[in-house]
């Protein structure tokens, strides 16, 4: 076809070269153009044809290379098809052999199946016989013994549980000696764990504070002429200076740090200035009323932090702060809440118990103790402030319940009742000698059994209750009352004391007969 081709455009082209001729050459030249016309058309004849073979070897060496291509694929195709094959046999012999088994198999069921129904049928008439000899049994037993069934069963049972209660009762006891003594080594496990989680210094803060002078004639300048300067300090700031022979320096003494604590930043600030007058110490403690206040608050807010204590009323932070400037027992309050809180919620991780509910009301549990009131302890205080700000039930009642005056209701009420013993009675903790303390009971008890009908006094609680028993022959249900109050105004007047003193009388009749 490529040959043809050729010649067609060969024969187009002389026909072109032809027409040129005849129609744009003269005559003249005519005989020499023709002959390079048919030099030319020859030339491009014999390149048309190169060309034409070429490509036909071209198309001829495509051809061969696709018939070898599909030649090769027709051979893949066979031999996938053949390995498809042996496949798919390998396969069918599998399957023939495993149906082979599951027939057999099924057949060897079928064997057991009837099997077991004859034997099945064995046992049912075993029943059948083993219940009538049971009967038969049942009757003569009864004929013997002369007791219907129900009664029969009704001895043998209270046999049996006459037997059983001994042993009953010895599994008992020991399962409870078990139980008790794996709670007590596991108790002192978990409390030695977390108090070593919570290894703190402490501090015992002093009652008296002692103020740098900048010089010697600064004590004449706080006394003032005819000592109105320090009459002026002491109304106004409620604390007492004291003013002796200790070189440039005096002291400032309240029960109440944080009039103490004012009245240091007042003094130190009027030192400072120098000028010392009436009119600029009530100008210094008013800015050192707000600068502490702010100190309080701000150690209230970072008291939350520490501990990661959130969503609490602003007004609970600045009680709170105010802890840090009360102290018991020379006890700093502020610190033992913290350790409180991190006892309880180490006791809490210990057993399972709520982490943050332990450490809120941990840290919460004294606030009672900077709330000036006269009604309630510390403890009932606490919780009904506590209440007023929208604290959980929970914490509520951790915080009343924390020296046992009303009942426990959560397991983390508990363990802050736990975590303040151990804080406060950790070496060092507080400054009372065991001297002291046990002086304030002894007097707590001898002033109950100074009163008339009073038969024994016990004090409990660390001193903060006391057990009255009267005679009921010398004290009756209206005078009781009385006799209670008195007790109550003795203590007041005659000693002094930390928190309050609950005072319990109890008068109880009883009848005994002897019969002989």
């Amino acid at each position: 076809m490529l040959q043809v081709l050729a010649y067609v455009i060969s024969a187009a082209i002389g026909g072109f070269v032809g027409y040129f001729i005849s129609n744009y050459l003269t005559r003249k030249d005519g005989e020499g153009l023709i002959a390079a016309a048919k030099q030319q058309e020859k030339e491009i004849l014999d390149e048309a044809r190169a060309s034409a073979e070429l490509e036909v070897q071209k198309a001829q060496k495509k051809a061969k290379e696709i018939r070898d291509k599909e030649l090769n694929d027709k051979r893949n195709a066979d031999r996938e098809l053949q390995k498809r094959r042996q496949e798919i046999e390998k396969l069918e012999t599998h399957l023939t052999s495993r149906l082979e088994k599951v027939d057999l198999r099924a057949e060897n069921l079928e064997k057991r199946a009837d099997l077991l129904r004859e034997k099945e049928g064995d046992l049912d008439k075993l029943k059948a016989n083993s219940l009538e000899i049971i009967e038969q049994q049942k009757k003569e037993l009864e004929r013997v013994a002369g007791l219907t069934p129900e009664q029969a069963r009704e001895q043998l049972m209270k046999k049996i549980e006459d037997e059983l209660q001994y042993e009953i009762a010895l599994k008992v006891n020991e399962s409870e000696q078990k139980i008790k003594s794996t709670a007590d080594k596991k108790s002192r496990e978990i409390l030695a764990t977390s108090i070593q989680r919570c290894a703190t210094d402490h501090t015992i803060d002093p009652i008296v504070t002692v103020v740098e002078l900048p010089s010697e004639e600064m004590k004449g300048r706080i006394i003032g002429r005819e000592g109105r300067n320090i009459r002026a300090f002491e109304n106004l700031t409620g604390v007492d200076v004291i003013i002796d022979d200790t070189p440039e320096a005096v002291v400032l003494s309240s029960f109440d740090p944080i009039k103490r604590e004012i009245a240091r930043v007042t003094l130190e600030t009027l030192t400072l200035d120098g000028r010392i007058h009436p009119a600029k110490i009530e100008e210094m403690y008013e800015k050192a009323q707000k600068e502490v206040h702010l100190r309080i608050k701000e150690a209230g807010e970072q008291t939350m932090l520490a501990l990661g204590i959130q969503s609490i009323h602003q007004e609970l932070v600045e009680i709170v702060g105010r802890l840090n400037y009360r102290t018991s027992y020379g006890q700093n309050v502020l610190q033992h809440s913290i350790e409180v809180a991190n006892l309880a919620s180490n006791l809490a991780a210990e057993i399972g118990a709520d982490i943050q509910l332990a450490r809120r009301a941990g840290l919460l549990h004294d606030i009672g103790k900077v709330i000036e009131s006269d009604e309630g302890n510390h403890a009932k205080l606490g919780a009904d402030f506590a209440r007023k700000y929208q604290e959980s039930p929970k914490v509520v009642n951790a915080i009343a319940a924390h020296h046992e005056d009303v009942p426990f209701e959560t397991p983390e009420a508990v363990l802050i009742s736990a975590a303040d013993a151990i804080s406060a009675s950790r070496r060092g903790a507080r400054s009372e000698s065991l001297e002291a303390y046990i002086k304030r009971l002894v007097d707590l008890e001898t002033i109950a059994k100074s009163f008339k009908g009073v038969a024994s006094a016990y004090a409990i609680q660390a001193g903060r209750e006391i057990r009255v028993m009267v005679s009921p022959e010398e004290v009756d249900d209206i005078s009781a009352p009385k006799v209670c109050r008195d007790i109550v105004k003795k203590i007041e007047s005659d000693m002094e004391y930390p928190g309050q003193v609950k005072v319990v009388l109890i008068r109880e009749t009883r009848s005994v007969e002897i019969a002989h």
